[in-house]
């Protein structure tokens, strides 16, 4: 076993630093009772009610949740859909176009897909709104759906599906019972992560919102660019605070699953002769 040694605990020391200091400078300051951010005045709340009564923020905050959520189901759905065409459907005409065209969006630049997809909805005339952000954000967050799905869906034993096919059920029934249950937290997986790129995409959004629909991200992006305010501070506090709330209920929900799989199996052990 090795050691943890002075230079791996300054290392890691040193990296954690690098990566939540800004952050935890950031939840001080939201905190500051002075309109200078880089100036601290006392501890104070102000800006968190300042915050809440700001329309702007809010109708873009509810924006980017609607589109968030709207494009990373529909995104889940197509992303899976496409992963069981990759996985199972075998060689047919176009595969290597097809799989190409699904990982497209992964290697190609936000600024190259924001601007083709302006020009399709501009062609088709269509109206830049809610709705293009939503089509915009599942077409390039559906690859990485498809990608943990695929992955799970490899190391699938498709033995489980053929029992159910011999027990009289049909395919679509054998997925419905038998390989959703067990890919799930791929499926799962997938969707958190299409929502989180949905939340933190700006350039994207950039091209193809409309002077109706306006997201978070473009909001503080356009307030930024004349000077951070303390409202800012408090609104990516809130934003951290939800995230990190997010993660910890989703670690205690995966933890109590994996000891109660274990306690259920030691019993099914138990239990057989």
């Amino acid at each position: 076993m090795r050691r943890f040694s002075w230079f791996n605990a300054t290392s890691l020391t040193l990296g954690f630093a690098f990566l939540y200091m800004p952050m935890i400078i950031l939840v001080i300051y939201s905190f500051n009772a002075s309109k200078l951010v880089t100036v601290w005045g006392g501890f104070s709340t102000r800006w968190y009610g300042t915050l809440i009564r700001n329309e702007a923020f809010l109708d873009a905050a509810w924006v980017t949740l609607q589109v968030g959520v709207v494009s990373s189901t529909v995104a889940t759905i197509l992303g899976t859909m496409a992963a069981q065409v990759m996985v199972r459907a075998g060689r047919f005409p176009g595969r290597t176009l097809f799989s190409g065209m699904i990982y497209a969006p992964l290697v190609m630049p936000e600024v190259i897909t924001g601007l083709s997809l302006l020009l399709l909805f501009i062609g088709i005339g269509l109206d830049r709104g809610i709705f293009t952000i939503i089509l915009a954000h599942t077409t390039f967050s559906m690859c990485y759906v498809s990608v943990v799905v695929s992955s799970r869906l490899v190391a699938f034993d498709r033995a489980l599906e053929e029992a159910a096919l011999d027990l009289g059920c049909t395919h679509f029934e054998a997925f419905r019972l038998v390989t959703l249950p067990i890919i799930a937290p791929a499926v799962i997986s997938g969707w958190l992560l299409a929502f989180t790129l949905s939340l933190d995409d700006l350039v994207i959004a950039s091209f193809t919102a409309g002077p109706s629909a306006t997201t978070l991200p473009m909001k503080i992006w356009s307030s930024v660019r004349l000077g951070v305010s303390p409202e800012i501070n408090a609104l990516s506090t809130l934003m951290i605070a939800v995230v990190t709330i997010g993660v910890v209920t989703a670690s205690l929900l995966s933890k109590r699953a994996s000891i109660r799989r274990q306690q259920e199996e030691r019993e099914a052990f138990q239990v057989t002769p």
